[in-house]
C-alpha cells in the first residue's frame, strides 16, 4: 500500500495525542487494518479516507485513556519534542509553528478528544465538514457546533508568537548565551514580566513539580541550574523544535539532558519549557545522559 498518506497521518495523530511513539502506532495501525479490509475483499474506494478515519478514530480512543494517565501526571505535562524541519517557506513556517508548537498542543488539552479531532481536522488539515462528520460519526450541523465550541475555547488562550524566524533565532540565542554564563540580569532583559517556566520530568527526571511564574524568579531559577549543568560539562545545540527555536543540553559524553522550547513574541522569552523525562526525549535518537534522571 503507497505511503505517500503516512506523513498526513503522522501529522494529524501527532497533535491528537502529543507522543511520537503513539502517533507512529496509530499510523502503523491503520495501514494494517486497510490492509486486512483490501485483502478481505473490501473495496476502498479513497485510501485517504479510510485511512484518515481509522488513524484519528485510533486516536480519539487513545486520547480518551491517555487523559486519565495525564490526571495523575507528576508534574506539568508537556508533549513530546518534535525536531522540525528549518527549510520551509515563510508561509508554511507561520503556520506549522502555529499547529505544532508546545503551548497551542497543551492548549488543545482543554478540548475533548472529539471536539479536537473536529477542530484540527477543520482548522488545520482543512476538511470539510462532510469529510469530518463522516470520520467522527456526527452529523454535519453536530461537527459545526462542536467546531464552535472549540474555537471560542481556543481563541481564548491562543498564545501570541513571533513568526520570524530570525528573530526568533536571535533572541533564543541571547537567551541561552545569558543562561551559560548565569548572568541573572541578562537572562531578566530577555524574559517578559510575565515569563513562566515548566519543567516535565513526570517523576522520572529532574523536572520541577509545579510552574514558576514571574520574570525575576524564573531567571533566578534558571541561573541556579549554571553550576550543576557546569559541572558535568554541559553544552547547548539551538535547534527547531515544535516549528519553534529551541535548544537541546548534551552532557560531556554527548548524551541528551534536556531540551527547551521557547514561546517568543514581542520581544521577549514568553515561556520556557523544559522536558527532561527520558520517555518523552528517546525518539530523539540521541543516548540519553544518567543525569537527567530523577536520583541521579
Amino acid at each position: 500500500m503507497s505511503e505517500e498518506l503516512r506523513p498526513l497521518l503522522f501529522s494529524i495523530a501527532y497533535r491528537m495525542l502529543g507522543s511520537v511513539g503513539d502517533a507512529e502506532d496509530v499510523v502503523q495501525e491503520a495501514y494494517l487494518r486497510a490492509e486486512r479490509a483490501e485483502a478481505q475483499g473490501a473495496d476502498i474506494a479513497s485510501r485517504k479516507a479510510f485511512l484518515t478515519t481509522v488513524a484519528t478514530r485510533l486516536a480519539i480512543d487513545q486520547l480518551r485513556s491517555a487523559r486519565a494517565r495525564r490526571e495523575t501526571y507528576v508534574g506539568p505535562w508537556l508533549p513530546e519534542p518534535l525536531l522540525t524541519s528549518t527549510e520551509p517557506d515563510a508561509a508554511e513556517h507561520a503556520e506549522m509553528a502555529d499547529s505544532l508548537s508546545m503551548s497551542f498542543l497543551v492548549l488543545l488539552e482543554t478540548l475533548s478528544p472529539v471536539e479536537r479531532a473536529v477542530f484540527l481536522l477543520r482548522e488545520v488539515f482543512e476538511y470539510g465538514y462532510d469529510e469530518i462528520a463522516e470520520i467522527v460519526g456526527k452529523s454535519e450541523a453536530n461537527c459545526r457546533q462542536i467546531l464552535a465550541r472549540a474555537r471560542k475555547r481556543i481563541d481564548e488562550g491562543k498564545p501570541r508568537f513571533e513568526v520570524d524566524r530570525r528573530q526568533q533565532h536571535e533572541l533564543a540565542t541571547r537567551f541561552l548565551a545569558a543562561f551559560e554564563d548565569g548572568e541573572v540580569d541578562a537572562l531578566v532583559d530577555l524574559l517578559a514580566a510575565d515569563a513562566v517556566f515548566y519543567g516535565d520530568g513526570g517523576a522520572k527526571g529532574r523536572g520541577i513539580s509545579r510552574p514558576v511564574y514571574g520574570q525575576q524568579h524564573v531567571a533566578r531559577l534558571l541561573a541556579s541550574f549554571v553550576p550543576r549543568y557546569r559541572s558535568i560539562g554541559a553544552r547547548v545545540r539551538v535547534a527547531e523544535l515544535n516549528g519553534q527555536t529551541g535548544a537541546l543540553f548534551f552532557d560531556d559524553q554527548d548524551r541528551l539532558i534536556n531540551v527547551f522550547a521557547f514561546d517568543v513574541a514581542d520581544g521577549a522569552i514568553q515561556a520556557v519549557r523544559s522536558i527532561i523525562n527520558p520517555d518523552k526525549l528517546a525518539h530523539l535518537g540521541y543516548p540519553l545522559s544518567e543525569y537527567a534522571r530523577r536520583g541521579a
